[in-house]
């Protein structure tokens, strides 16, 4: 059974029920929490009247900085199809995000006065217990090795920034743009094996924005631990994060409208565009609060709950 682990400014806890045993622990990073599995085990044995109540906490990311922030591109088939691809030829691929980034669970996501059209992408994180080296061989026997825990994350995206430079870093990288958490779930032995009926949801004001279950996943985290050590090595405490489902506010236009856009100069083009994204009220605003969580259907394998504020910059 999975242990829930939470981060508070002073240390480390595990969840037992309603209350939250501290960790004997001298971690100050993620990666040095995961080495100390002991002393986890030891909290997560305790009484829960040992502890404190969960909502007395002030819970920052469980994922401390620095460290690798590695993200999949397009990778539900549902925001495939919205994008205006195929799911069937999306290659696998991978952009980085400045750890910089993260903040807590309930931390405000700041929107800089530059960025007109803010978005959200809720995505399974996968943070990474064992050091792989490039070249290093992952199979679907061996992936669980590799993935010591599971947290919601939010790719937080400047569309308006991100689409006209056809980069992501700049756009998904700014303070507060990666909210993290609240619980690092550590796994055991089988825990991954339910990692396709994760229900992953994000509401805004209470509506239901994004719903889907990862099956609608095109490449697993076999594929993608395979696909990322080729080139790229990754260190206990770096952080996956697995692509999100459909139903950001970002949408390809027609058919039609593209085919016209392609034949315009990309000055006119973008400024057409975002002129007709300006009226679409999806993407987020001062004041929106966004929810995110992540779990299956039946509660046995629960990343919690994410609640952050929108707050424009002056």
């Amino acid at each position: 059974m999975s242990t829930v682990v939470l981060r508070t400014a002073d240390g480390w806890w595990v969840r037992a029920r309603d209350a939250a045993v501290r960790v004997d622990t001298a971690a100050n990073t993620t990666a040095e929490l995961l080495a100390d599995r002991a002393a986890v085990r030891s909290a997560a044995e305790a009484a829960a009247e040992d502890g404190v109540p969960v909502e007395s906490l002030d819970l920052v990311s469980p994922v401390t900085a620095p460290c690798r922030v590695v993200a999949q591109m397009t990778n539900y088939r549902s925001h495939v199809r919205e994008s205006g691809m195929n799911p069937d030829t999306v290659p696998l691929a991978f952009f980085r995000k400045s750890s910089g980034s993260m903040c807590g669970p309930v931390d405000d996501v700041i929107k800089p006065a530059h960025v007109q059209l803010l978005d959200y992408e809720v995505e399974v994180g996968l943070v990474v217990g064992k050091t792989l080296e490039v070249g290093s061989i992952v199979d679907d026997s061996t992936v669980a090795e590799h993935i010591a825990a599971l947290v919601i994350a939010n790719d937080v995206s400047a569309r308006d920034v991100q689409l006209p430079k056809t980069q992501f870093y700049e756009s998904k990288s700014y303070p507060t743009f990666t909210p993290v958490g609240p619980a690092l779930v550590l796994l055991e032995d089988g825990d991954l094996k339910r990692f396709e009926h994760l229900r992953l949801m994000l509401r805004v004001n209470g509506q239901v924005r994004q719903n889907s279950t990862v099956r609608d996943m095109i490449y697993r985290p076999t594929d993608a631990l395979r696909a990322l050590t080729r080139f790229q090595r990754v260190d206990p405490g770096d952080l996956i994060l697995t692509g999100t489902p459909g139903g950001t506010a970002l949408k390809a236009p027609p058919k039609p409208i593209e085919m016209i856009g392609a034949l315009l100069p990309p000055a006119v083009k973008w400024k057409t565009f975002f002129r007709r994204q300006a009226r679409n009220l999806s993407f987020l605003q001062d004041g929106d609060v966004m929810e995110a969580t992540i779990a299956t259907d039946d509660a046995m394998l629960d990343l919690g709950r994410q609640r952050t504020t929108v707050r424009f910059a002056r």
